[in-house]
């Protein structure tokens, strides 16, 4: 997670509009309500109290400012945001990514941490991938293609050869075999020469298959090839559209959630990354979320091997503290919490993680 900090010095100081500036207020005497919800590795839930990333960054910033505070524990994202936005704490120090959406209805602080956003999948056998290849109508379509323009050239030349060759000799069915055993020979170029065709209308028949079997053979191997190779997914989502062909599940009222609408992907939502990695075990789902939360979760149950966190990410991410509207608390915190992101400290407990 190192490199997400690359450049949060060139962000702009104020993320939060129409704040009030007035002159610094003593907060001393308060005692202030932070609303946090479960959110590993950033917010934790210890027999000890809260820990994690951003409780640990919170305890930091506050070193200077010696506030005193509480946790305030809600049950989903959804419910902190609201708590947030109604004012039912003074702020929150959960990894909420800014959005336009989150902006006309919370204030932010300097972003102290740079993420994006990811996908998850479960892991696939690449053998196993073969096999349900040649299984599927891709592969199978290209086969039957195949059999029947061998069986038309087939049954074209033991129709001039069936009187006059007694190498295509036999009737019906038989003769029809011979001629398909022909077509597949002079197609494949294996060239046992076992048969070939004496009559003027077979050689004509024979000369124009030979030219349309170098055409017709390497269109199917292209096709049949294609069916049987092994694509990751990864290689399918060139963008955020292409997740529309797939089962996809995000956790609710998270920027997650809000870049698929956007988009209008269809997709089912859970309530913490947690439950996301379940569905996508269970159900095989794509699980679309912030990507160090993706990361913890695999590396937290053990499941590198069963589950594939895809190099490409759909979005950039901007961790930040929020606030109800118009706080006059953004102008204090902004500056410890840059001071934090210039200490070692902090990029050690970034690596640590």
């Amino acid at each position: 997670m190192r490199n997400y900090l690359l450049g949060v010095f060139c962000l702009f100081y104020f993320l939060s509009f129409g704040q009030d500036t007035t002159a610094a207020k003593d907060f001393s005497s308060k005692e202030f309500s932070i609303g946090v919800f479960e959110t590993p590795p950033f917010v934790t839930k210890t027999p000890n109290g809260f820990g994690g990333m951003s409780v640990k960054s919170w305890k930091m910033v506050n070193e200077k400012l010696q506030w005193d505070y509480n946790f305030k524990e809600y049950e989903s994202l959804g419910a902190l945001i609201k708590g947030v936005e109604a004012g039912e704490v003074d702020f929150s120090i959960n990894p909420i990514t800014v959005t336009d959406n989150r902006m006309k209805r919370l204030d932010f602080s300097q972003p102290y941490f740079i993420s994006n956003t990811g996908i998850a999948k479960k892991s696939e056998s690449a053998v196993w991938k073969i096999i349900s290849n040649l299984w599927s109508w891709k592969f199978l379509s290209a086969i039957l293609i195949l059999l029947f323009i061998l069986l038309v050239f087939g049954t074209l030349v033991w129709f001039f050869e069936r009187k006059k060759n007694e190498e295509f000799g036999g009737k019906g069915a038989q003769g029809i075999y011979e001629g398909l055993w022909w077509s597949a020979v002079t197609m494949t170029t294996v060239g046992y020469g076992d048969k070939s065709p004496r009559t003027t209308g077979g050689r004509v028949v024979g000369l124009i298959w030979m030219f349309m079997a170098v055409i017709i053979l390497s269109s199917l191997t292209a096709g049949i090839a294609s069916a049987l190779t092994v694509q990751s997914i990864s290689d399918e989502i060139a963008s955020i559209d292409d997740l529309g062909r797939f089962k996809v599940a995000t956790v609710e009222n998270s920027s997650s959630q809000e870049l698929l609408d956007l988009y209008q992907i269809d997709y089912i939502t859970v309530t913490n990354g947690e439950e996301g990695i379940e569905k996508l075990l269970d159900q095989e789902y794509l699980f679309v979320y912030d990507l160090p939360i993706l990361q913890y979760e695999v590396k937290e149950q053990g499941l590198e091997k069963d589950i594939e966190i895809l190099e490409r990410s759909l979005k950039r991410d901007y961790f930040s503290y929020s606030f109800p509207k118009n706080t006059a608390l953004v102008e204090p915190i902004n500056p410890e919490i840059i001071a934090v992101l210039k200490t070692m400290e902090w990029s050690k407990i970034i690596e640590n993680y």
